[in-house]
């Protein structure tokens, strides 16, 4: 078996799931993770897959022939899974350019991968105002100085005017 990564967009409309995912079984294919949205009027997805070595041209080419949707294919790879610590991170705060890019940065500088991003916008209850949502998981080195990472993002937090929760995730 050979493990993908596909990414798909298109107009969005009922039935893009069912076009995606029959492919993938007419070819012996194995839907296996997936995170997949709407987003202004665009129906976008990122999935793995895996198929069987002989039918993967055959998937690659019936995939690429949709025509509702924009399919590109990537070999997954083989990265063995390291040991590290898994963080939960929440920004709430009014909206403005270059929040996202301002916080990445911070992650960056201390070497926390963003395993998972979610934001949106939406409307504050009193005043009507844009404020502006995020929820990232995080996965960084056991070494991690936390306290520095905290106090950075809190630093920013005051430049930014956002409230900014680093919680880190137990696992047993």
């Amino acid at each position: 078996m050979q493990s993908l990564v596909l990414t798909a967009i298109g107009d969005d409309r009922p039935g893009l799931v069912e076009v995606l995912s029959t492919t993938i079984s007419d070819h012996g294919g194995n839907w296996l993770e997936s995170s997949m949205a709407q987003l202004a009027g665009k129906f976008a997805g990122i999935l793995r897959v895996e198929a069987p070595e002989a039918s993967v041209d055959a998937l690659i080419a019936a995939l690429g022939a949709l025509d509702a949707l924009k399919v590109t294919v990537t070999q997954a790879g083989n990265a063995a899974p390291t040991r590290a610590r898994l963080l939960k991170l929440t920004v709430v705060g009014h909206d403005r350019v270059g929040i996202v890019r301002e916080v990445s940065q911070v992650l960056a500088r201390h070497a926390v991968n963003v395993e998972e991003l979610n934001t949106a916008t939406s409307s504050a209850p009193m005043s009507g105002e844009t404020l502006f949502h995020a929820r990232a998981s995080l996965q960084a080195a056991d070494d991690l100085d936390a306290g520095a990472l905290q106090a950075a993002l809190e630093a920013l937090s005051n430049d930014l005017i956002v409230d900014i929760t680093l919680d880190e995730i137990v696992t047993v």
